[in-house]
């Protein structure tokens, strides 16, 4: 029989979000998903259940998200999966978008995170162990052309997720970050995107690229279920693998980059070596 275990979810009202909590929901596991609007949550999951602990919380706000992973504790007696799923996309190039799109993007997919981590931390440590699984994407290894600040987010949470399994692993926590390439939900949607207020005409090749994505929404070739069931089973494992790659896209393009990484840093080996005092 499989171990009931507490599971908390952020942006479970779409997406993979939604595929998670349903699956999860349908093992009988713990539940508790956020999501910015309630109703919406509540609608899309269906269901009501004493294993389900929907919340509405704004993760920009470090108070209003401690209180959640509060709420969940206290219903649950134990966080023992968090997978920060929330996030959405933003194109442009640098120049088209401002100050405040770019920090706003951020604000969910960066910091958003970095807030739940910070709130449940204490919850882990204090009880040895857990798994803490963050969303990037297939753009948080190598970025496309015309979205360029979601790749910076996207890779941030690589980073984030490469230093903090170092500095959980103490405490028995475990860390994975998952990269998915291209999958049917409403990613591409205009509810889950944002492009740049202000356009330049110039950047041609940048709006060429962004329309090409675009067309692709609803043919995407990922099935957002063979997803979800795939981040659940590497919550299973004693040893979770700390990098996972979700679709034949995304690997693809992780090992494209990945030659391309080794043969930039052995064409320059020589002078990077090369910088040591000498006498």
């Amino acid at each position: 029989m499989e171990k009931i275990r507490t599971w908390f979810i952020t942006g479970a009202s779409k997406g993979f979000g939604l595929s998670l909590v349903k699956q999860l929901l349908q093992a009988g596991q713990n539940v508790a998903a956020t999501s910015r609007d309630l109703k919406a949550l509540v609608d899309a999951v269906g269901v009501t259940a004493p294993n389900f602990l929907p919340l509405q919380v704004e993760l920009s706000n470090e108070d209003n998200v401690g209180c959640a992973i509060h709420q969940t504790n206290v219903a649950f007696s134990s966080i023992d999966v968090v997978i920060n799923n929330a996030g959405y996309g933003i194109g442009g190039s640098i120049e088209e978008l401002s100050d405040r799109e770019t920090r706003n993007s951020f604000e969910i997919n960066v910091f958003g995170t970095l807030n739940v981590i910070r709130m449940v931390m204490p919850y882990m440590r204090i009880q040895k162990s857990g798994h803490i699984i963050n969303i990037s994407s297939i753009a948080g290894i190598t970025g496309t052309s015309g979205w360029s600040v979601y790749a910076a987010t996207k890779f941030s949470v690589v980073g984030l997720s490469e230093v903090l399994a170092q500095d959980v692993a103490e405490f028995g926590v475990k860390v994975t970050v998952v990269a998915p390439g291209a999958f049917r939900t409403n990613f591409l949607n205009e509810d889950s995107i944002n492009i740049a207020q202000h356009t330049i005409p110039e950047y041609t090749e940048v709006h060429n690229a962004q329309k090409m994505m675009l067309q692709k929404a609803g043919k995407q070739i990922g099935d957002p279920e063979k997803a979800a069931e795939a981040i659940i089973e590497i919550a299973h494992l004693e040893n979770p693998p700390l990098y996972l790659l979700l679709g034949e896209d995304a690997y693809n393009r992780a090992m494209t980059k990945l030659e391309k990484l080794k043969k930039d840093y052995l064409l320059n080996e020589e002078l990077s070596k090369a910088m040591a005092y000498h006498g």
